[in-house]
């Protein structure tokens, strides 16, 4: 992934030195810098009320709350602080664990460990999954747990989390019960249209696409087969990679239960990796 390049701390205080500043910025990331009044209907500049975090309507005063409906309108955390979160969340490569939040936002853990969730699932908003086409990757793996003593199997006492990847485009992954292929074909069937080329490993679940009207190609990992001209699952083996290292070296661990939250989150730097940091930032808060 490309590194987040011209969105430094210093540059991100000086854009957004108070709250007002950042109203500001989300009424105009939202509506623009001129809008047509959903009441008188003239299009204008909605200027900033003092009294209450609103705009209004300079035609027939007309108020607009930008905040409604969104994570900040019920929050006690002041909006820079949600806006420097959003910062951290969208130029860090690996993540940022809610301690960290804790720590450079001075509040308390429970509150850090809210807004990173709800960060995180705005990042799943921003991120969409749209149907794939043309050459497309598929593979499972498998997150956190331990193997039992025993114990025999892919991935026994793991999250099974399944990736698709269309060739130089987006990455789409999901927490899955097992790798039985009613689950891998329903999943490919689901986002992946039909005629299209997928590559994946040897795996038996993946048997039968063809008879689903792809292409289906494989290599043989097990015989330490990576790569057959351009039949490969080599962009999904690389987010998996970082994936786990990032967990790892970030969060330690992350529960089953909030495991597809912290995927959107890696699915987003992916899919956005060719963006600078401040248009991440601006996507992910026209989102909220």
């Amino acid at each position: 992934m490309a590194k987040q390049k011209n969105f430094t701390v210093a540059q991100f205080f000086k854009r957004f030195p108070d709250d007002e500043t950042c109203l500001k910025h989300l009424f105009q990331t939202k509506y623009g810098e001129t809008l047509d009044c959903p009441k008188c209907g003239k299009n204008g500049r909605f200027s900033k009320l003092t009294d209450v975090p609103a705009f209004q309507c300079s035609w027939c005063a007309y108020r607009i709350h930008p905040m409604v409906g969104t994570p900040f309108e019920k929050s006690r955390t002041p909006l820079q602080k949600w806006f420097y979160a959003m910062y951290l969340f969208t130029t860090s490569r690996h993540g940022v664990p809610a301690k960290e939040l804790e720590r450079q936002l001075g509040v308390t853990y429970k509150t850090a460990w809210r807004m990173g969730h709800e960060i995180r699932k705005y990042m799943g908003k921003v991120d969409g999954d749209g149907m794939m086409f043309g050459h497309v990757e598929a593979d499972e793996t498998y997150v956190g747990g331990k193997k039992r003593d025993g114990k025999m199997g892919r991935g026994v006492n793991k999250a099974i989390v399944m990736g698709i990847a269309q060739r130089d485009g987006h990455i789409t992954t999901r927490v899955i019960p097992n790798v039985r292929a009613s689950t891998l074909h329903k999943a490919i069937w689901d986002n992946v249209a039909g005629g299209s080329r997928v590559s994946t490993d040897e795996w038996k679940g993946y048997r039968g696409l063809n008879r689903l009207g792809y292409k289906h190609e494989t290599v043989n990992h097990s015989h330490e087969e990576w790569a057959r001209g351009d039949v490969h699952t080599n962009n999904l083996e690389t987010f998996w990679s970082r994936l786990k290292n990032s967990i790892k070296g970030t969060h330690v661990q992350v529960s089953k239960k909030h495991l597809q939250k912290y995927l959107v989150e890696f699915e987003f730097r992916y899919n956005m990796r060719g963006d600078k940091a401040p248009v991440m930032f601006d996507r992910l808060l026209v989102s909220f």
